[in-house]
């Protein structure tokens, strides 16, 4: 079954949560890497998109607003190896004479 919104096949989720919504997510979320100033930039447009849509869609405007506060998706580099807590070994008991009371 093909997901068709607005007569617009959605090959994946975002995507079709985009179609339906009619906002565009990286809008709200920001791309993995970005400047200082794109980041303004950014969210001053995010702002008045958000001012738009909670007056002509509260329910869209309150996941937009959700979104605002999430942090972009930042892809692993390739090759490094997710470092996992190695368990250390008990301390060593040390050896000797006990005194007894």
């Amino acid at each position: 079954m093909k997901n068709i919104v607005a007569g617009h096949v959605a090959v994946t989720a975002t995507e079709f949560t985009e179609l339906a919504l009619g906002i565009d997510l990286e809008l709200f979320t920001g791309p993995a890497a970005e400047s200082a100033q794109e980041r303004a930039a950014r969210l001053d447009v995010a702002r008045e998109v958000l001012a738009e849509l909670r007056e002509s869609a509260p329910e869209v405007a309150t996941y937009a607003a959700s979104l605002l506060r999430t942090l972009p998706m930042v892809p692993r580099p390739a090759g490094r190896a997710q470092r996992r807590a190695v368990p250390r070994p008990a301390a060593a008991v040390a050896t000797g004479s006990a005194v007894a009371a």
